[in-house]
């Protein structure tokens, strides 16, 4: 950690640090900082799109006992739950985002 010490952007690699730590040894500059994070950015999305595929499998499944229940396809008030917690948790870009898992939930 002697290095980290010694640079100027040790605060940006800590992070990547701490993820995984041999990361910190392979970045060399910012460009190597740049290019290591943007590959642990890129996992993560792999993740995202694998829960948000995950999320729309089982709502398609609640859906369909709704249904089967004599219900209706939508929820409306639980929506509203779900909106209100992706807005108080990351603001107006949180129900934004949340519409948009609504809508890719929804079924056709």
């Amino acid at each position: 950690m002697q290095t980290s010490a010694t640079e100027a952007p040790a605060a940006c690699a800590a992070p990547a640090a701490s993820g995984a730590p041999e990361a910190a040894d392979d970045v060399q500059g910012p460009e190597g900082l740049i290019a290591a994070e943007r590959a642990r950015i890129d996992e993560l999305d792999a993740r995202i799109i694998d829960l948000v595929r995950q999320r729309m499998t089982i709502s398609e499944t609640i859906q369909q006992a709704r249904i089967a229940a004599g219900g209706r396809r939508l929820h409306l008030s639980r929506e509203m739950e779900i909106l209100d917690h992706y807005s108080q948790e990351l603001d107006r870009p949180g129900r934004e985002l949340a519409m948009t898992l609504l809508g890719l939930c929804r079924g056709r």
